[in-house]
């Protein structure tokens, strides 16, 4: 697609395609852009303690989380101060926390260090899941042409696990 790549944490991203940045917004605005944002960390916490666990790194309430519930929060140090922020997702019993791609190494060790205690256990699966955003106000749509779970019942912040 002749798009303008650069290195980013160890991957390749497209930062700009030919058309240019303002026919790319004006698509995503007015009808559907497809997003690659599999540069992302992608870890699985899980066990009897996950929630526990979890609920003392970042500073979010997660006992307001139902199944498939989604929520942006932050990891923080003891001082308060951030170590990255994160989307959580409640799926079937485990957490899927997703981090930015250049503190990704940085947020395995500091959550691994903070498991002490806690009968949980971290799962990197950044190379084994496949991340992209479908945007805008087609977006909803567009997919529903590739599954058949309906989605229009899902709701905003939340996930499902569907075949597409």
């Amino acid at each position: 697609m002749g798009g303008r790549m650069v290195e980013f944490a160890g991957y390749e991203l497209p930062v700009q395609y030919p058309t240019g940045p303002t026919a790319e917004h004006h698509a995503v605005r007015t009808a559907a852009g497809l997003f690659d944002i599999d540069h992302m960390g992608q870890f699985e916490l899980g066990g009897p303690d996950a929630d526990a666990c979890l609920q003392k790194l970042q500073v979010w309430d997660i006992e307001q989380m139902g199944e498939g519930d989604a929520h942006y929060s932050v990891l923080c140090y003891a001082d308060g101060t951030v170590v990255d922020d994160i989307f959580l997702y409640k799926l079937h019993g485990r957490w899927l926390i997703i981090v930015n791609a250049s503190n990704r190494a940085k947020d395995w060790e500091w959550i691994e260090r903070h498991l002490q205690g806690f009968d949980a256990a971290l799962i990197e699966r950044s190379d084994e899941l496949a991340m992209l955003a479908l945007q805008g106000p087609k977006a909803e749509q567009i997919l529903q042409k590739l599954t058949a779970y309906p989605l229009g019942t899902v709701a905003t912040r939340t996930a499902v696990e569907t075949e597409i």
